[in-house]
């Protein structure tokens, strides 16, 4: 929609960034040295502090965000396989049917390796930077923004609050939206967003109309994110995989068995990996983690 209408048409906004949250199936494209996309500045002990604002769609586009999968392991080869999922495009993926295998071979070492090259799940938005002390020349800018399960829940919790005495709050909204404080920990050795948290609503900019709609019309699209032209071909991410676990018969090779690749998968992020925030890896022992986990490879044994 145009900004004219942005402001007349939003009172249904939160049911239908819900519903969508709750159906979506998006997907990704490369950012590695993209300076469309800010990240937080950490300190050398790990610890961060920023605040953003969340933005509406861009002209054209129904959704504030996009959500994609990858898959990122370090193989027997000491090779890494970092790479997006075509799961995320509703597409047959090589790891998936890999992890599939491994699942329903009962074996619970098989299942564990299924696990730690389990997807991995990401969104991006366009966001506005209210303040980044590690780098001011950020501030007022508009970029992308790639981040994790963790956030995401925070948005959901604030458009969804869960009592009474809670108003819901679409982040997303010019006018009713609220800024985002990130805050980032080390937590026993992983990156944390526990304490992130929205600031009290309030209209960006004060609500004065033409910087809004100059922030409007710097919106980055977040159509590259959908598109399969930005995926590698499933040939590729099959010769990659069996690469990365030392598998010979290049792309037409069948998918490995547990005893060549039952080698453990390092469970340490690469520093290249690792810079990268949106993946926010976690010593995540939740039981809605395992059961995300279990839920998804239950529901691959069953394709």
């Amino acid at each position: 929609m145009s900004f004219a209408n942005l402001k007349t048409n939003r009172s249904a906004a939160i049911s239908k960034l819900v519903q969508a949250a709750e159906q979506a199936n998006p997907s990704e494209t490369k950012s590695y040295g993209d300076d469309r996309f800010w990240k937080p500045t950490r300190d050398k002990a790990g610890n961060g502090y920023a605040v953003i604002r969340f933005l509406p769609a861009k002209e054209g586009e129904d959704l504030p965000w996009v959500k994609y999968w990858d898959h990122g392991f370090k193989g027997p080869t000491g090779l890494w396989y970092i790479e997006n999922s075509l799961t995320s495009i509703g597409q047959d993926d090589p790891v998936s049917e890999m992890n599939s295998a491994l699942w329903n071979s009962g074996r619970d070492e098989d299942k564990a390796t299924a696990r730690d090259r389990k997807r991995r799940l990401h969104y991006a938005s366009n966001i506005l930077v209210v303040s980044d002390p590690g780098n001011p020349a950020n501030e007022g800018k508009v970029f992308l923004y790639k981040f994790g399960k963790k956030i995401f829940d925070k948005i959901m919790d604030v458009m969804q609050p869960q009592f009474a005495d809670e108003n819901p709050v679409n982040p997303y909204d010019f006018w009713e939206g609220a800024d985002f404080k990130i805050k980032i920990r080390q937590v026993e050795g992983w990156v944390n967003y526990d304490k992130s948290e929205f600031a009290p609503a309030s209209a960006l900019h004060g609500g004065d109309e033409e910087r809004l709609e100059k922030v409007y019309n710097e919106l980055y699209s977040l159509q590259d994110f959908l598109d399969p032209k930005n995926y590698k071909s499933y040939a590729e991410l099959k010769a990659k995989m069996n690469k990365v676990l030392g598998v010979s018969g290049g792309v037409e090779a069948a998918a490995p068995s547990y005893e060549e690749v039952q080698a453990p998968v390092q469970r340490q992020v690469s520093s290249a990996y690792e810079a990268s925030d949106d993946v926010e890896v976690v010593a995540d022992t939740s039981t809605d983690s395992e059961e995300d986990t279990l839920s998804y490879f239950a529901k691959l044994a069953k394709e």
